[in-house]
C-alpha cells in the first residue's frame, strides 16, 4: 500500500466523518468518491471498509453523549444504580432496529450487487432532498408533539424503525430516513437527531459485524492500516460535524440540507449522463 492509497483513505475518512451525521448520505458519498479516486484495493475489502470506517464515526457519538447513552450510575453508597430513563430509551431503539434488521438480512446482497450505482445514489439524493424540503414546510404549520427524546413511545420508535427501512437504498441515508421519519411523526428536530444517534450505534455495530464477517477478519497489514487511518479520521472530523449539527439545528431547519442534495444529485445525474 503506497502513500497514495493513504492519502485516498485520508479523504474517504473525511468524507464519512462530515456526511454519516449529516442526512446526506455517508454511503452514497462514498461510492461516489470512490468513483473518481478508486482506491487501489479488492472489491471485497472495499465493500467491507465503507460500513466499518464508520465505527470511528460511531465512537465520536459514544464519547460525545456518553452522559445520555450510559444506562448504569453510581449512588451515594457506591452502588451500582440503573437508570431508567437511559434504558427505556435504549429498549426503544432495539424496537426501531427490528425492521431494518430483517430488510437489511434479506436484501443486503441483492442491494450491493443492483442499486449500488451512481444514477441510483444520484435520484436518491435528489427524491429525498425534496421530502426534506417538503417536510419541514409542513412543519412550519405545526408544533412537534414529542420534544425530548425520552418521550418518544415504543409505538413511535417502531415507525421510525420502519423508516429507516428506506436507507438500504444508496443515497438515501439512515439518519436522514430517520429523521425524516421523526419529523413527519411529530419529533422535534433535537430529539429526531439524538434518537439517530441512539438508533445509529447497535444498527452500525450490527452492519460491520456482518461486512467483517462477510470478508473473514483476512486482513493484510497494509488493510489494516487503511481500516485504521480511515476510522480514526472519521472520528475525529466526526466530533466536529455532531457539534455542529447539534447547534445548527436549534436555529435551523434541514431544508439547507435538501438544497444540497437536489443540487448534487443533479449534477451527478448530469455528469454520469455525459461521461
Amino acid at each position: 500500500m503506497g502513500i497514495l492509497e493513504f492519502f485516498k483513505v485520508l479523504i474517504l475518512g473525511i468524507v464519512e466523518g462530515i456526511t454519516e451525521w449529516l442526512p446526506v448520505s455517508s454511503t452514497g458519498h462514498m461510492l461516489l468518491v470512490d468513483e473518481f479516486i478508486k482506491l487501489d484495493a479488492s472489491d471485497a475489502f472495499k465493500d467491507m471498509f465503507f460500513v466499518v470506517i464508520q465505527l470511528g464515526a460511531i465512537l465520536a457519538v459514544v464519547i460525545l453523549f456518553w452522559k445520555k447513552m450510559w444506562p448504569f450510575g453510581m449512588s451515594e453508597d457506591k452502588k451500582v444504580v440503573l437508570k431508567k430513563d437511559i434504558w427505556s430509551i435504549w429498549f426503544k431503539v432495539v424496537v426501531a432496529c427490528v425492521p431494518g434488521t430483517a430488510v437489511t438480512l434479506l436484501f443486503d446482497d441483492f442491494i450491493e450487487e443492483h442499486l449500488e450505482t451512481p444514477v441510483v445514489i444520484s435520484i436518491a439524493l435528489i427524491f429525498y432532498g425534496i421530502v426534506f424540503i417538503v417536510v419541514e414546510r409542513w412543519n412550519k404549520t405545526r408544533t412537534p408533539s414529542v420534544k425530548k427524546v425520552g418521550d418518544i413511545t415504543y409505538l413511535t420508535a417502531l415507525y421510525i424503525g420502519l423508516f429507516q427501512v428506506l436507507s438500504i437504498i444508496p443515497g438515501t441515508s439512515r439518519s436522514g430516513a430517520t429523521i425524516i421519519g421523526a419529523l413527519i411523526l411529530g419529533v422535534s428536530r433535537v430529539a429526531a437527531a439524538e434518537f439517530t444517534f441512539f438508533l445509529a450505534v447497535p444498527v452500525m455495530f450490527g452492519l460491520s459485524f456482518i461486512k467483517l464477517v462477510k470478508f473473514g477478519f483476512a486482513f493484510s497489514a497494509g488493510e489494516l492500516a487503511l481500516l485504521l487511518v480511515g476510522s480514526v479520521t472519521a472520528f475525529l472530523v466526526s466530533v466536529l460535524v455532531i457539534r455542529f449539527l447539534m447547534s445548527y439545528i436549534r436555529k435551523h431547519d434541514f431544508t439547507a440540507f435538501g438544497i444540497y442534495r437536489i443540487v448534487l444529485g443533479a449534477i451527478l445525474l448530469l455528469y454520469f449522463a455525459v461521461a
